[in-house]
């Protein structure tokens, strides 16, 4: 979790903040003219050729003439139309601007209005852009900083799980064998119970510790961690077969913990969401590098807003850089969670 640069163009904060924007706005040279100049100009032509004729031969009589009101109407219709195509042309920008503003979504980087233009628009543009340059690099930065400390409460929760409440478990489990071992017979089943009840607890206890920390990941790889996965949540109701390649490339130990946290919250929301009876979990090389797909049989996501779950994914995704897609599955019902992981030719 080092310094966060700016996922599309590899700057920190701090460059793009000082980034000029009128100088993207200048790129157009003489012909960013800017909006006053062109309304200006065309006005004052109207005028001058409306002044140079009622100063020359032409002449408008009382009551006007029929031909005299056509070429006084034909003036006015040419000023009309001239300042609406100038006005047309000089605020289109404007508009794209506004309905780029309007679908702006930090979670989902990457579109940018283009800068076009007049000079005042084309700097409001050029500014825009360089703004979501920073929100974009900020919430990285940010979201890197927060999904940090939760892995390290993650980690902090398990080792006490594991080493306190696991450990207490497993003593009143001894303490119960020792005490079914001298109980009378009507009480040994009573006490055969509350052995299976903690030991019941204590499995959870350590099911709990291995999903908050991913032990098999640091020891065993990415490829049996998510075979691990799969096992883990094929219950009753539920099957999970798992398709991961071994000829993987290399991926950092940030991205491979990415993967494992995506994988886990998909088959998460497959479990407890989707309804399904059938799950997938495929990890694959592809040309750019590799992908996760996590996909199901069951009821969708329909129309229903993004929940925590997948916003958190999404959050995971852009902190290495990856694309994360949550669309109907191709094959019927159900639901495809994609996150394409790209990986440079020096890792591979």
């Amino acid at each position: 979790m080092g310094v966060v640069t700016d996922i599309h163009s590899g700057r920190s904060p701090e460059r793009v903040e000082r980034e000029v924007p009128y100088a993207k706005a200048g790129r157009g040279g003489s012909r960013n003219v800017s909006l006053f100049w062109r309304i200006f100009s065309l006005n004052a032509a109207g005028l001058v050729v409306a002044t140079a004729l009622l100063l020359g031969p032409v002449t408008v009589s009382t009551p006007v003439l029929a031909g005299e009101a056509l070429v006084l109407l034909g003036g006015l219709v040419m000023l009309l139309a001239g300042n609406a195509l100038v006005l047309r042309f000089g605020l289109a920008p404007l508009q794209r601007l506004g309905s780029s503003m309007a679908t702006a979504d930090l979670l989902r980087p990457g579109s940018r209005p283009v800068v076009a233009g007049p000079a005042e628009t084309a700097a409001l543009i050029a500014t825009y852009n360089t703004m979501l340059d920073r929100l974009e690099a900020e919430r990285a930065a940010g979201a890197a900083r927060a999904l940090s400390a939760q892995e390290r409460e993650r980690h902090r929760i398990a080792r006490e799980l594991h080493d306190e409440v696991g450990q207490t478990l497993t003593a009143v489990l001894l303490q119960l064998k020792r005490v079914a071992d001298r109980a009378p017979e009507e009480l040994r089943e009573e006490v055969g119970q509350a052995q299976e009840a903690t030991r019941a607890g204590l499995d959870e206890i350590r099911r709990i510790a291995r999903r908050l920390r991913p032990g098999v990941l640091e020891e065993l790889g990415l490829a049996s961690a998510l075979r691990s996965l799969a096992s883990e949540f094929t219950t009753h109701g539920l099957t999970v077969r798992h398709q991961v390649t071994g000829d993987l490339p290399t991926l950092s130990p940030e991205a491979e913990l990415v993967v494992y946290r995506v994988a886990q919250e998909g088959l998460t929301n497959t479990a407890r969401h989707a309804g399904a009876d059938r799950a997938e979990l495929r990890l694959r090389q592809v040309p750019d590098g590799v992908e996760l797909l996590v996909r199901d049989n069951g009821t969708g996501v329909g129309d229903a807003p993004e929940g925590a779950g997948i916003t958190g994914m999404r959050e995971r995704a852009l902190l290495i850089g990856a694309a994360l897609t949550v669309e109907p599955a191709a094959p019927g019902r159900g639901t495809d969670v994609r996150l394409r992981v790209p990986v440079t030719e020096g890792a591979r």
